[in-house]
């Protein structure tokens, strides 16, 4: 069962506007007779960027699955913004951002007919891009830095311009609930940080984004919610106070290994604060403070700009 600190499963009209995602009881189960999701619950509210963190195999792609319509809910449901998947997709509200293995390269398309297919769910039967579709496109582009690419190949690009270009459909498409999964992977430094802007940005906007992740060191560092999944959703809430060693060891189990450093190793006096390290081999989450108090309170990194001035 989820923790969440004083949360009630019971929607009201006054929540149901106020959340953004809402899973509640949510059991998938595959036709081969496996329950990938069983009896999940969160919430994530409007106008914000989630965590999804989990092992593989822990459910997070079939969430994403069944946030998207892709496989049935056997038991529960699912809101986002108040409404039925069901009607929610036929709004066009819900934009995917695939992981780069997901997505065959060597497909010859455009990266701007590659954002334009955001705008399909806008257009008529014969799907003829109209003036406002164009202009979406153009505007998605510009947002993510990519105009100048619009005539390449998608194959020739790199990796996180790959992923900017799927970024920029999503936002053609209007979508209000996002999902990304793996956004970071295979990118570098800059184009992350470029991404991570441009998610606060939509939050700021009042969108939601449900962001899958393995690059545990990240979360604290742009996602205001967490939520662990571990063929159901362990705990799930604000990252400062979800997002802790606690609940990482139940969704990690032993994948994880966790050090601590401190007494007279670190400080020349009797100061009992220590640095903990906890890693899953991919990206680090460290922490500094006294010896259990590991929450997920960590200052923003610094920008590229902040670091070359300091330099």
């Amino acid at each position: 069962m989820a923790e969440s600190g004083a949360r009630s499963d019971r929607a009201t009209p006054e929540n149901s506007r106020a959340e953004g995602i809402a899973a509640r009881h949510v059991t998938v189960t595959y036709r081969n007779g496996h329950t990938a999701l069983y009896d999940a619950s969160f919430t994530t509210p409007r106008g914000s960027i989630a965590a999804l963190v989990g092992v593989n195999g822990a459910g997070k792609s079939t969430l994403f699955k069944a946030i998207m319509g892709f496989v049935p809910v056997a038991g529960g449901d699912i809101r986002l913004l108040g409404r039925s998947v069901k009607q929610a997709l036929a709004s066009n509200m819900v934009a995917y951002v695939p992981q780069s293995e997901d997505v065959d390269w060597s497909f010859p398309v455009l990266v701007e007919d590659v954002v334009m297919m955001g705008r399909y769910g806008h257009m008529g039967f014969l799907r003829r891009p109209r003036r406002a579709d164009h202009e979406a496109v153009e505007l998605a582009l510009q947002r993510v830095g990519m105009t100048d690419f619009r005539q390449r190949q998608i194959g020739e690009l790199s990796g996180g311009q790959r992923k900017r270009v799927f970024l920029a459909r999503s936002l053609a498409q209007d979508g209000q609930v996002i999902l990304l999964d793996e956004p970071f992977t295979g990118v570098d430094v800059g184009t992350e940080e470029r991404i991570v802007a441009l998610l606060r940005e939509l939050r700021d906007e009042g969108r939601v984004m449900l962001v899958s992740t393995h690059n545990l060191g990240s979360v604290p560092e742009f996602c205001d919610q967490s939520v662990l999944v571990k063929q159901t959703v362990l705990a799930y809430g604000p990252t400062e106070t979800t997002f802790t060693r606690a609940n990482l060891e139940r969704a990690f189990g032993g994948v994880l290994r966790h050090f601590s450093l401190g007494g007279a190793t670190l400080h020349d006096d009797d100061d009992p604060r220590e640095v903990s390290i906890i890693t899953d081999d991919e990206r680090p989450f460290v922490h500094y403070g006294d010896p259990g108090e590991h929450d997920s309170h960590r200052q923003a990194p610094l920008t590229r700009a902040q670091r070359e001035r300091d330099a």
